[in-house]
């Protein structure tokens, strides 16, 4: 599918940086003080804010959560100023509300656009996520390998022993079995409590982060999520949704998914090319978080766009206003 003509990424990029950076600012008040649902509160309205600022007519796809769920940036909200081109947009304006309210590592606020009708339309349900970085063959790992079998391939790929391969998981009961198995082979995991976007997007960058593959269970929305960072930065993503009773299913059908096995791919849940932005909120392996001083806040956004595979790193030192 090729990107229309009227999705000028180029232009759209900045302002796109702009929405992930005033939602990170605007969490900062919230960063270690223990009120989760105030921080994602604060990151959504000025998200919303900025979004009505730009020039596109864009809906939500990926959001917040369901309309009766979610005052705003819900599934379905149009956003934008309607003067510029229609455009799908996947977001979490606070990917990591528990970690900033505790102050832990790797909170970011996440933000991505491509052209209508680009991204899945994923239902609020889980899925089962298996992610690579670039330089590997297509396949070189699959959700019907076993957990084991994954690492030995990711190994032999890679020309190294088992031992030398970390896997990020996300540290929960349903992944026990998971990491006892991971550890068998000799591998080490890096466990995470919670940010799983974050954690695929380590698998893109190993020389720094030290993360090899990502693997296990979490949110749809964030695999869609995950696949547009992954298909700015390389690699791969495989993910299934998993359905817990019918309500589940019907939420599944209700986004006009009717296959429930389908293995998506990274290209099949982001069709075009598309802009992603991460601005960090808690400090982190990919990026810095907010630092605040008498007067000053700093912040630093990391911008990509897939279809020249460029990923700038914008720093951003402003005299504290908080009338922005």
């Amino acid at each position: 599918m090729s990107t229309p003509i009227d999705f000028n990424d180029r232009m759209l990029s900045l302002g796109l940086a702009r929405v992930a950076e005033q939602a990170a600012i605007a969490s900062a008040d919230w960063i270690g003080r223990g009120d989760e649902k105030a921080a994602d509160q604060a990151a959504v309205n000025a998200m919303r804010e900025q979004l009505n600022k730009l020039d596109i007519k864009g809906v939500v796809v990926i959001g917040e959560g369901e309309r009766d769920e979610a005052p705003m940036l819900y599934i379905g909200e149009e956003v934008g100023n309607g003067n510029g081109p229609g455009v799908d947009i996947a977001l979490d304006p606070l990917e990591g509300t528990t970690l900033t309210a505790k102050d832990m590592p790797n909170a970011l606020t996440v933000i991505a656009m491509g052209p209508r009708g680009s991204m899945l339309h994923a239902p609020d349900v889980y899925m089962d996520k298996l992610a690579v970085g670039p330089g590997y063959p297509e396949g070189v790992v699959t959700l019907d390998m076993s957990p084991a079998e994954r690492v030995a391939a990711l190994a032999a790929a890679k020309g190294c022993l088992p031992s030398d391969i970390t896997v990020c998981i996300l540290e929960r009961p349903r992944h026990e079995e998971m990491i006892v198995e991971v550890r068998a082979t000799g591998a080490s995991i890096r466990l995470i409590t919670d940010g799983d976007v974050a954690g695929v997007m380590h698998c893109a960058e190993p020389h720094l982060t030290g993360i090899d593959m990502y693997m296990g269970s979490g949110g749809a929305p964030e695999g869609v999520l995950a696949a547009a960072a992954l298909k700015c930065m390389g690699g791969q993503i495989y993910g299934r949704l998993l359905f817990r009773n019918d309500d589940e299913r019907g939420r599944a059908a209700k986004a006009g998914i009717t296959n429930l096995d389908k293995v998506y791919t990274r290209d099949e849940m982001v069709t075009a090319d598309v802009i992603f932005a991460a601005t960090g909120v808690t400090g982190g392996t990919l990026l810095p978080g907010i630092k605040r001083e008498v007067g000053w806040i700093t912040t630093e956004t990391l911008l990509m766009r897939s279809k020249t595979g460029s990923v700038r790193r914008m720093n951003y030192r402003n005299p504290f206003n908080p009338q922005g």
